[in-house]
């Protein structure tokens, strides 16, 4: 597969990806302000973060080592696809360990929910770690898939996912109120177990099919997907094997990170639950753009550089072409989640109050709600910038480089925590969110330094792409102004035709930044089309 065709299934993917979490978290945003309408902020505070914690723990530390391994291009073409499964399977076994160990955790050393408010927790914690079993079944499926450029089996597979999942919860939460945690586990089993079934059809039908086939797909029979020895070759790959390890180390502690609020909510007790619940839901609302456009995006071209750049090799021993597109995606990339970033960063602040208003009234926009969302818009411009940053890097480092920089996120791990707890009572739940932006920002710092050193001795020069144009920076900053004068005067007591001007002021001033965009980032406007629109790219070919 040549790099441009490499590019083009890089961009369809994450186009695909970014429709899928848009639709993912706009059932999300739904769900959770219905659900807000018959249970207590307490249940929702568990199920959020303690419970969602194990779940998301489980899966990160059983998968996330092997499949950076596995879809890295450092093996080339000369892979073997029987070693990988063999390997893959390793995530089931090892889910099953880290669901007890977790499970024991949180039955017995975490402090118990008071049962008049949230009841059944005791099974909950066991459905939510048998859900996160379930799901690595699919692990060899997703790899396969992933490697092979099928972007809309996940769209499909993860999309009946979650609408069975939200049915299940409206449901029970509608005639079966009393049901507690029992109504958030069974829909959580509901949505892993369609996605092993989606993903299972799908390779029954298309493996020994003609269109198998035709794109010469490595596996012909279903009893290939299960673990087996190959003759003449070793049951796994041993190299891909101690990669595996270096990124697991290094998953661990990227976890810890991810996830560091929740854990020093859930083992420090510094929020109630109820208060965990308001952040746990501020910070969704304010992640939202987040996770429907920047991680679609870093997950595509994370496998696009994996199989551009040849891992721990400088640029010299490296295809001049290769290296040349891979430096213009790196930089319109940059320039992408830059401009989006600085975009929400300005009518964020504006405009949190009026959006937790609409979504929840009273609950969240009194109180630290409105704070919590501003902090939030500014450390989504951190998010978008590390998380282009890191895929790079992460694809082009050697296991040598993997292994050093796992010092380095530990160091960031222990200093988020320490951050973390002394901020949250200093500033309560804005704590978590400056400390956040703080390890960002150092671990952009490493990724910006690394990306210079590796391009430095070439012609090319991708951290342009973080300079915005004059014009673009006046517009936002003019923006910034004005939108912040408009809510002090017609936000948001004046009831709704204040509010209503309040919103066309912010969206006259948003018409004039996408203007300064389109008349000065022409380069960044050449790459959405014809990458990340995969019907213009289709015209465009």
């Amino acid at each position: 597969m040549s790099t441009q065709d490499i590019l083009k299934n890089a961009s369809t993917l994450a186009s695909y990806n970014v429709l899928l979490q848009v639709m993912f978290r706009v059932l999300t945003f739904l769900l959770n302000a219905f659900t807000l309408r018959f249970v207590s902020k307490e249940l929702i505070g568990v199920v959020n973060v303690r419970l969602t914690l194990l779940y998301s723990t489980l899966v990160f530390l059983s998968r996330e080592a092997f499949r950076r391994a596995c879809l890295s291009g450092e093996s080339g073409t000369n892979r073997s696809w029987r070693q990988i499964i063999n390997l893959i399977w390793l995530t089931v076994p090892l889910g099953v360990l880290w669901a007890i160990l977790l499970g024991c955790v949180w039955l017995w050393l975490l402090e118990v929910p008071d049962a008049r408010t949230v009841p059944h927790y005791g099974p909950a914690v066991l459905l939510f770690a048998l859900s996160g079993v379930q799901e690595l079944l699919a692990e060899p499926l997703w790899v396969l898939a992933q490697a092979h450029m099928f972007v809309r089996l996940k769209v499909i597979a993860e999309s009946l996912a979650m609408i069975a999942k939200c049915s299940v919860t409206v449901v029970l939460v509608v005639f079966a109120p009393d049901w507690g945690l029992y109504i958030f586990s069974a829909a959580h089993l509901v949505y892993t177990g369609f996605l092993v079934v989606c993903y299972v059809v799908y390779f029954i039908r298309f493996l020994g099919s003609q269109e198998a086939a035709k794109k010469t797909f490595p596996l012909r029979r279903i009893r290939d997907l299960l673990p087996c020895k190959a003759d003449g070759e070793p049951l796994i790959d041993w190299t891909m094997a101690r990669l595996t390890w270096s990124f697991f180390k290094q998953s661990f502690l990227k976890q810890i990170l991810t996830e560091g609020e929740r854990y020093v909510m859930t083992f420090l007790n510094v929020l109630s639950f109820g208060d965990q619940g308001i952040y746990d839901i501020v910070n969704n609302l304010g992640s939202m753009v987040a996770r429907f456009i920047f991680l679609p995006i870093e997950e595509s071209f994370y496998i696009f550089f994996a199989k551009v750049l040849e891992r721990g090799r400088d640029l010299e021993s490296q295809k001049k072409e290769d290296v040349a597109i891979a430096a213009e995606v790196l930089e319109c990339l940059l320039k992408l989640v830059l401009v989006i970033g600085l975009i929400i960063t300005v009518f964020g602040y504006a405009y949190s109050h009026l959006a937790l208003d609409l979504y929840g009234g009273a609950l969240l926009s009194s109180g630290s709600g409105p704070g919590l969302l501003r902090s939030y818009s500014c450390y989504v411009l951190l998010l978008a910038v590390n998380g282009i940053t890191e895929c790079f890097v992460f694809a082009a480092m050697s296991q040598r480089e993997v292994d050093k920089y796992n010092l380095v996120m530990l160091a960031l791990s222990v200093s988020f925590l320490v951050l973390s707890y002394v901020l949250t009572w200093w500033a309560g739940g804005v704590g978590f969110i400056l400390a956040n932006c703080l390890n960002m920002a150092l671990r952009i710092a490493h990724s910006l330094l690394y990306i210079h050193r590796y391009f430095q001795c070439s012609q090319w020069k991708p951290l342009r792409g973080l300079l915005p144009s004059p014009l673009l920076l006046v517009a936002l900053v003019v923006s910034a102004v004005v939108t912040a004068v408009s809510e002090a005067t017609f936000c948001c007591d004046g009831g709704w035709l204040l509010r209503m001007v309040h919103v066309g002021v912010g969206g006259v001033c948003l018409l004039s930044v996408l203007a300064a965009v389109l008349l000065t980032e022409t380069q960044l406007i050449a790459f959405v089309r014809t990458q990340l629109f995969p019907r213009y790219r289709k015209k465009h070919t």
